[in-house]
Formats: C-alpha cells, sequence, structure tokens
C-alpha cells in the first residue's frame, strides 16, 4: 500500500486546516487506517483511528472534539479535519495503514504496516 498524505501548512491558533491521505496500490487497503504525529523531541503519537469498513472512529482525548477523521471508501481516500488548532499541535502528521489490528491495539503505531511519508502542521500562536 503506497500512502499519500497532503493537506498540511500554516494556519493561526484557532484555525483549520483538512488533512487528506490518499491510498494506492492494494485492494485492500487495511482494516484500520490512522493519523499520528511527531513533533520535534518527542515520540510519534497517536491521533485517530477509523475501522476501513465499518467507519467507526477513535480519537485521542487531546484532540477530541476538535479533530474529525473520516473516510471515502470509493476515493480511497482518509481524511482528518482539525478545527480550534491549537500551537500545541504543531507536529508532522503521518498516515498509517494497519493490515489486521485490532480496535485495541489501532492507537499504536506498532500495528501499522505501512506510512505515507508525512506532512508539517504548524499551528502559530
Amino acid at each position: 500500500v503506497q500512502l499519500q498524505a497532503s493537506g498540511g501548512g500554516l494556519v493561526q491558533a484557532g484555525g483549520s486546516l483538512r488533512l487528506s491521505c490518499a491510498a494506492s496500490g492494494r485492494t485492500y487497503i487495511g482494516r484500520y487506517m490512522g493519523w499520528f504525529r511527531q513533533a520535534p523531541g518527542n515520540e510519534r503519537e497517536f491521533v485517530a483511528a477509523i475501522n476501513w469498513n465499518s467507519g467507526h472512529t477513535y480519537h485521542a482525548d487531546s484532540v477530541k472534539g476538535r479533530f474529525t477523521i473520516s473516510r471515502d471508501k470509493a476515493k480511497n481516500t482518509m481524511y482528518l479535519q482539525m478545527n480550534s488548532l491549537k500551537p500545541e499541535d504543531t507536529a508532522v502528521y503521518y498516515c498509517g495503514s494497519a493490515l489486521s489490528a485490532i480496535t485495541s491495539s489501532s492507537s499504536s503505531s506498532g500495528a501499522y504496516d505501512y506510512w505515507g511519508q508525512g506532512t508539517q502542521v504548524t499551528v502559530s500562536s
């Protein structure tokens, strides 16, 4: 699976961005797809995941109510709508595909088999 992330940029605090992750290369995209982020000096952290078939979503507590993950199965594309952005949301955002993860592991980066190249999100105060 090849994953292409896009949509990052520079935005002021309180603003919005929508990230996209286009998947290609295989008919079976994965059981879960997810968004993770990594700020300089920090480990990669879970942001949100979506069950590709059912559409059930899971969000990290730090982004609940502000970020929304979604997918368009016809386009093999996943999205992350980010509203009310804060400076602490600044990071490189990565999308991933987990071929066989279960719900309890969908928030662990180790469960993901493929990763996109990352897109930078910078939120200024």
